[in-house]
């Protein structure tokens, strides 16, 4: 045929690529919003508003505690969603708390306030780097998903702010101060960096028995009406207790390591013995001829 049919209804178009989940989208929507609230306590930092901007960060990490066991339970996680979490992670508990701390008082400190500030943010970067890397090792034991390698950002975040709540509760601000919170950022982002095993408490709250339902509710509904009524007092008793407690998950993780290391001692000790090999007797015969002398006819 010299000219094709005329064909008046074409095939479909087929979609490139396939209709996301909503279950997928709502992770990812919650890890934004915490987004939003890192610049936007960026930008009350700029206006001076401490306060509101300490409540941003303390909001964004309230978000992202609740991303991921959200994702979880939808069944919604996907390498988007953890690209996009680690950096937002980055900006919230980065650069933001480097940025409240400089315009609040490492400012008064010229080049060297803001070295410091950049070290944090930087450290921030590379600890988030080192948790993407660390997440597929196929070599890590399943007793290790309970603790964290160094400090993890928004716990890093929520630490370094300490000076700004002791601000606000009473003490002086002055050059001595200044140089405490110098000093104090770099400790916190060389913990951030360190080897330091960190109680992760990823698998606490999974499973809540029933008698103990009611006071779990309690318990948050009075931790949250604490912290509305009474911010830094709370912020500050919470975060001195977490530096007590980082040498207990150190001491954790080295018992998980020697009942780990026992465990493959005796799996070892009970593996049996292959008794079919036998090695060979020595020659006799050639031991004799060397050592006898020789017969003379």
């Amino acid at each position: 045929m010299v000219f094709q049919p005329f064909d008046p209804a074409p095939p479909p178009r087929q979609r490139r690529f396939k209709a996301i989940p909503v279950r997928t989208l709502l992770p990812n929507l919650i890890t934004l919003l915490a987004l939003c609230a890192g610049l936007t306590a960026i930008r009350l930092a700029i206006e001076a508003k401490l306060e509101w901007a300490l409540a941003a960060i303390v909001f964004a990490a309230l978000l992202d505690g609740i991303d991921g066991r959200v994702a979880r339970m939808l069944k919604g996680t996907s390498r988007f969603g953890a690209e996009l979490d680690s950096l937002a992670d980055f900006v919230n508990f980065g650069v933001a708390p480097a940025l409240i701390l400089y315009f609040w008082g490492l400012h008064e400190l010229k080049s060297a306030g803001w070295i410091v500030a950049m070290v944090f943010a930087i450290c921030a970067g590379l600890r988030l780097a080192r948790f993407n890397v660390m997440i597929d090792d196929p070599n890590k034991p399943a007793w290790a998903d309970n603790f964290f390698t160094g400090i993890p950002a928004p716990a890093g975040a929520i630490t370094v702010l300490l000076p700004i709540y002791l601000y606000f509760l009473g003490t002086p601000a002055g050059l001595v101060t200044v140089w405490f919170t110098f000093f104090y950022t770099l400790l916190v982002a060389l913990l951030m960096v360190s080897r330091l095993p960190v109680f992760s408490g990823k698998r606490v709250g999974k499973r809540v028995p029933p008698e103990m339902v009611l006071p779990v509710f309690v318990v948050v509904v009075a931790l949250f009406a604490l912290l509305i009524s009474y911010p830094w007092v709370v912020l500050t008793i919470g975060t001195v207790a977490y530096l007590a407690c980082l040498p207990l998950g150190w001491l954790a993780y080295r018992r998980y390591e020697r009942q780990a290391a026992g465990t493959e001692a005796a799996l070892v000790a009970q593996r049996p013995v292959d008794a079919s090999f036998v090695p060979a007797p020595p020659d006799q015969g050639a031991e004799t001829d060397r050592a006898s002398p020789p017969r003379l006819n």
